[in-house]
C-alpha cells in the first residue's frame, strides 16, 4: 500500500514538474538587441534582427513583443520603404514639443525626448503565425531615439501559443 502511495506521488510530483518545465521553455524566449545610435534624434529599423529572433525560436504560434528600456526611446510600427516617414515623424515630433522648455530640462535638457518617447510608448506587440511576424507590406519595426547617440537596448520576448 505505502508503495502504491510512494508511486502515485512521485509519478503526479514527475508530471507537475515536465508541465512546468515545457511552459518554462515556452515563456523564457527573450532576447537582447543592442543598438549604437549615431544621431541626437534617429529612427532604427530593427525589422530584420527581431525576424531572426523570432526564426531562430521556432515558435509557430505566437506573439512578439519588442521593448526598449529607456526613458527617452520609443519602439514604433510604420513604413519603412521610404525613409523620410521617419524623417517626416521626427519633424512631426519637434514641431509638437520644441526643445528646452520644460521643466525637466533644468536637470539633463532632455525634457522633449521623455515626451515623444511617452507619446509613442517603448513596446509594440506583433503576432506570429506560421513562423512569420504578421506585419503588413510597408510595416517595419522601428526603434526611435530621442536621446542619442547612445548603444540602447531592446528586449525581445516571444511568447508561444496558438490554438489548441
Amino acid at each position: 500500500m505505502y508503495l502504491f502511495l510512494y508511486l502515485l506521488i512521485f509519478t503526479s510530483f514527475f508530471i507537475v514538474l515536465v508541465r512546468f518545465l515545457n511552459l518554462k521553455n515556452k515563456l523564457d524566449c527573450m532576447d537582447i538587441i543592442r543598438i549604437r545610435t549615431k544621431e541626437k534624434e534617429e529612427v532604427v529599423d530593427i525589422t530584420s534582427e527581431v525576424r531572426e529572433i523570432v526564426r531562430k525560436s521556432k515558435v509557430k504560434e505566437g506573439l512578439c513583443l519588442v521593448y526598449v528600456p529607456h526613458a527617452t526611446c520609443a519602439i514604433i510600427i510604420n513604413e519603412n520603404y521610404d525613409p523620410n516617414v521617419g524623417k517626416d515623424l521626427l519633424d512631426c515630433l519637434d514641431g509638437l514639443i520644441p526643445e528646452g522648455k520644460w521643466l525637466h530640462d533644468r536637470i539633463d535638457n532632455n525634457g522633449a525626448a521623455h515626451l515623444k518617447a511617452s507619446i509613442l510608448g517603448p513596446s509594440e506587440m506583433i503576432i506570429i503565425k506560421d513562423g512569420e511576424l504578421m506585419l503588413g507590406q510597408w510595416q517595419d519595426i522601428m526603434l526611435c531615439d530621442f536621446d542619442g547617440p547612445r548603444e540602447r537596448k531592446i528586449f525581445i520576448k516571444i511568447i508561444e501559443g496558438g490554438q489548441n
